[in-house]
């Protein structure tokens, strides 16, 4: 069937991160530094360990409910871990989230093909975008600066819909909004659990782009590989 639709992982699709979680610690150290700040007493060794056992418990119960609770949540039940009585939305938790985004956006720069790509792509199939990521409105924030979201018909992110990829309310979401079938969609991606499996099993085509060595992939099998955006152009019209 002939494709519709193009729909896009996010990070180390179109946008990429730096390897092995680098961001991770100088984001906590800015997140602290503004609760401390804020009036928290705690030392960073104390909040991180706390901080890390809340987070380890939500991603085990996220790969079981595939729901994405706001990073506001994971930080709320780390301070009351710690003594503090915040809310979700006492300006406090929001700042120190915030903060947390700013720094870790200082970790993302744009594929060099992925204007051009998106360019190519937007008036011959209509686009979408799904990203798993618990701090949505630093996802707004990155698309805005690297000028993104002007390409997109629907963009879908986990942490405002609580839901995530391989989630399949969350491809069914995207494709209603773009009103095409799944048949007639392609998801492109870099993680076979994520970008692979979840399309395919609401009857999506997938494509892999394989920015890393790729274990499981003949037992997934993806409808195509690719190793760079540019590779992408050349592949869609066999999907």
């Amino acid at each position: 069937m002939h494709v519709e639709a193009v729909l896009f992982d996010l990070f180390d699709t179109l946008l990429l991160l730096e390897g092995s979680e680098v961001y991770y610690q100088p984001s906590l150290m800015k997140l602290h530094e503004f609760l401390i700040k804020s009036g928290v007493n705690a030392s960073f060794e104390d909040f991180s360990r706390v901080y890390f056992e809340v987070r380890d418990r939500f991603y085990s119960e996220s790969r079981e409910s595939l729901e994405e609770p706001h990073f506001r949540v994971r930080l709320l039940q780390t301070l009351h871990s710690l003594g503090y009585d915040f809310d979700v939305s006492d300006p406090i938790v929001i700042g120190a989230t915030t903060t947390f985004g700013n720094e870790f956006m200082r970790y993302v720069t744009i594929d060099k093909d992925t204007i051009s790509v998106l360019q190519k792509l937007r008036g011959e199939y209509k686009l979408g975008l799904v990203s798993n990521a618990f701090m949505p409105e630093t996802v707004w924030a990155l698309l805005e600066k690297f000028g993104l979201k002007q390409f997109f018909d629907v963009i879908l992110i986990s942490g405002e819909i609580n839901r995530r990829k391989p989630s399949p309310e969350i491809f069914e979401k995207a494709l209603k909004a773009l009103g095409v079938k799944a048949s007639e969609a392609v998801f492109v991606g870099d993680m076979l659990d994520l970008d692979i499996v979840g399309p395919k099993n609401v009857g999506m085509k997938t494509i892999l782009i394989e920015r890393r060595r790729t274990e499981g992939i003949d037992e997934i099998k993806p409808d195509k590989v690719i190793k760079t955006l540019n590779d992408l152009l050349g592949v869609l019209a066999n999907c």
